[in-house]
């Protein structure tokens, strides 16, 4: 089956790659194994596959002049191809001079590890370690593949080429065709006493500690890249990268969206009527909230500055404050009488309702919560 890396993202081939980008941003989130299950986990790959490719501009020219097929060889999408790969991939291997043979170190891949924080390390940024499961050059061969005193040896049936010719028979008369060595398997050397730590793989796996720099901003989802280190490639190739998706744990008083702090405070009903000022612990450290007299029931009052650091960027957002004004169920005979007397004062003994205007009121801010505004 040939798939279509525009149609897997949902974009058109004239798409940008921040078009691209936003796509798969998109789609990994949706159809990631710990947010969609297990059932999601093929299409999670053929995502991350076609991104890994159309975010490559070079990739990407190559997918486009042979499609997926201008990938299969050796190595996959990131070996790296050329015009010359992509006439073999369609005619077999080409007539022409031999390649060379091909390195036994190869990059390693690329690793993924989740990390939970708290609502302040994501408001402030933080320094994490983490304890990695990974592949690491062997200490004992130093990626040699190796025993140690031993040496790779030149292959006696390519000579140190990593490649064989054979001539063949066609209704084109004879045609040379080059293909690697089986003996050596196109590396032009073999191992004759493997490292025994490693077993020739040039690598091992080890468990070791990575210090993360948790940037302010981040939230659920987001990654961070960590250059070189992924896994350790076979034969010691380079390191691929190691990847830290952010995990925010919900915190027991302040909701966050986006870069603002949400938090509600009850008063009571005589401290909005005359207004007061309540203290407010905040991720800051003790803050005042200034309430006026005369608040009313869902007022909001905004604090500067307090929220999450933006990503990348200077400044911070705010926290918002949602006052829940709380009128009292029991009233003993004085609180009453009180109560009474303050109503006749204001002449409220038998209010009148008065109907709210239109766009203003409990009800419009019932439907206007339902309508998602």
């Amino acid at each position: 089956m040939v798939n279509d890396y525009y149609e897997i993202l949902g974009v058109s081939r004239q798409a940008s790659q921040e078009e691209i980008k936003k796509a798969y941003r998109k789609l990994a989130r949706k159809l990631h194994p710990d947010v969609a299950g297990p059932d999601a986990e093929d299409r999670f790959k053929d995502v991350t596959r076609a991104y890994e490719v159309l975010s490559n501009p070079e990739k990407r020219q190559m997918y486009d002049l042979g499609g997926e097929q201008a990938f299969s060889g050796a190595g996959g999408a990131g070996a790296g191809f050329g015009f010359q790969d992509i006439f073999e991939t369609f005619f077999g291997a080409a007539a022409g001079a031999p390649r060379g043979p091909v390195p036994r170190g190869r990059r390693g891949q690329d690793a993924l590890v989740r990390l939970d924080i708290d609502l302040s390390e994501a408001v402030f940024g933080a320094t994490r370690e983490l304890q990695v499961d990974t592949a690491v050059i062997c200490p004992t061969c130093n990626g040699t593949c190796c025993r140690p005193g031993t040496h790779p040896q030149t292959c006696e049936v390519c000579h140190g080429r990593g490649s064989v010719q054979r001539v063949t028979r066609s209704f084109l008369g004879q045609v040379m065709s080059t293909t690697a060595c089986s003996a050596c398997q196109g590396h032009g050397t073999i191992i004759p006493e493997p490292c025994q730590d490693c077993a020739g793989e040039g690598r091992v796996r080890t468990r070791r500690t990575v210090r993360v720099e948790v940037p302010a901003g981040v939230d659920s989802g987001t990654r961070i890249r960590m250059s070189g280190q992924g896994e350790v490639g076979p034969g010691g190739g380079p390191a691929g990268d190691l990847y830290v998706e952010i995990r925010e744990r919900p915190h027991p008083v302040f909701v966050r969206r986006g870069d603002d702090l949400h938090c509600t405070m009850a008063i009571p009903m005589t401290a909005a009527a005359l207004g007061t000022v309540l203290p407010l612990d905040t991720l800051d450290g003790a803050r005042e909230v200034d309430v006026e007299p005369g608040t009313q029931p869902e007022q909001v009052i905004t604090l500067r500055d307090l929220g999450v650091g933006h990503l990348n960027r200077a400044g911070r957002g705010d926290l918002h404050v949602h006052l829940d004004v709380q009128v009292p169920t029991r009233l003993d005979d004085r609180q009453r009488e009180l109560l009474a007397e303050l109503a006749a004062l204001r002449g409220e003994e038998q209010p009148e309702p008065r109907l709210a205007a239109t766009g203003s009121g409990v009800f419009s801010k019932l439907r206007d919560k339902l309508a998602g505004r």
